[in-house]
């Protein structure tokens, strides 16, 4: 187990160079300069100079040779520093200090939002197979993965706004200030966010429950004169979690990057939202780092993920 550990760790690092590579060739190709982007305002009518672009443009750096630029920014995040903003010239590492947490939270409540809802769920679907009870839990299951998570979003606002006469409360407070004033806040962003999650998980459920079920394990512990709650939850269920937790794996995975939409329509101020401003105006450095920072997650999940299979199947070994 150590030694899958450590050459898990060890490939973080090729990972991660070629993910480098990657976005700063991408950030290059996007067509705009950051330069121009802060002299010209939000507006885009600010008045500047030739000199004045050349002035910032070798302040930022980007007057300079790609491969000098790639070399930099590289041996700043091997020392973990992200930089300054391009456009609002501010410490990055403080913004992520910020966002980090928020988007952290909002992820990681709509993955427990969704397990808790759709792991009963396809277990009852297996369970109570054909009948009213499975229909309609696939019935949910299909329209949860058929509608994007931006639209569940926008449903959620629009239904609350027009049948109850009530508007979500925008904004974030932090846990720690007002934890229930907090999870007033999240609670909507996470069901839009975890809905197609949740509809995933519960037909990933449903099938891998089917397929225990049917062991030779099952019918013997049936007839042994166990009861079906047992049957269920001491011997088929944990062995029908292996595809449940790489689905959830992979989920959160997307989660993390899914909550830029969902934190734009509901105004939670997480890394979402600091990545689509960062794009708006061209700010090369904070995209950069975002999307390092997603990188890293993603693969520490992954990480994560593969540990959980060897506890829940004692059979699976890493040499």
């Amino acid at each position: 187990m150590h030694t899958y550990i450590l050459k898990r760790l060890v490939l973080f690092v090729p990972t991660m160079i070629l993910v480098t590579i990657m976005v700063f060739s991408l950030m290059r190709l996007v067509p705009g300069d950051p330069a121009i982007a802060y002299l010209a305002g939000d507006d885009g009518e600010g008045f500047y100079t030739p000199e004045d672009l050349a002035a910032l443009q070798a302040e930022l750096g980007t007057d300079r040779n790609l491969v000098v630029q790639y070399g930099d920014w590289m041996w700043d995040m091997a020392r973990l520093d992200f930089g300054v903003s391009a456009y609002y010239r501010t410490p990055i590492s403080e913004d992520l200090k910020q966002k980090i947490p928020i988007t952290v939270e909002l992820a990681v409540l709509a993955v427990v939002m969704a397990a808790v809802l759709a792991i009963p769920l396809g277990i009852l679907s297996a369970v109570k197979q054909d009948t009213p009870l499975d229909y309609i839990a696939r019935v949910i299951s299909i329209g949860g993965v058929a509608m994007p998570t931006f639209w569940v979003g926008l449903l959620v606002i629009y239904v609350l706004v027009k049948l109850f006469n009530y508007l979500p409360i925008l904004g974030y407070v932090n846990i720690w200030e007002n934890p229930l004033k907090n999870l007033e806040q999240l609670y909507l962003p996470a069901i839009a966010l975890g809905f197609n999650n949740m509809s995933i998980v519960a037909r990933v459920t449903r099938s891998s429950m089917l397929e225990v079920l049917r062991e030779d394990y099952i019918r013997t512990a049936r007839s042994k004169g166990l009861r079906d709650f047992l049957v269920i939850g001491r011997h088929a269920l944990k062995n029908s979690l292996l595809p449940v937790v790489t689905i959830s794996g992979l989920e959160f995975q997307q989660l993390m990057a899914g909550t830029i939409i969902i934190e734009r329509i509901f105004a939670v101020p997480g890394m979402g939202s600091l990545m689509i401003d960062a794009i708006f105006h061209r700010d090369y450095t904070t995209v950069q780092s975002t999307v390092m920072v997603i990188t890293f997650f993603v693969l520490a999940i992954n990480l994560v993920v593969d540990m959980l299979y060897g506890w829940l199947d004692p059979r699976i070994r890493y040499a």
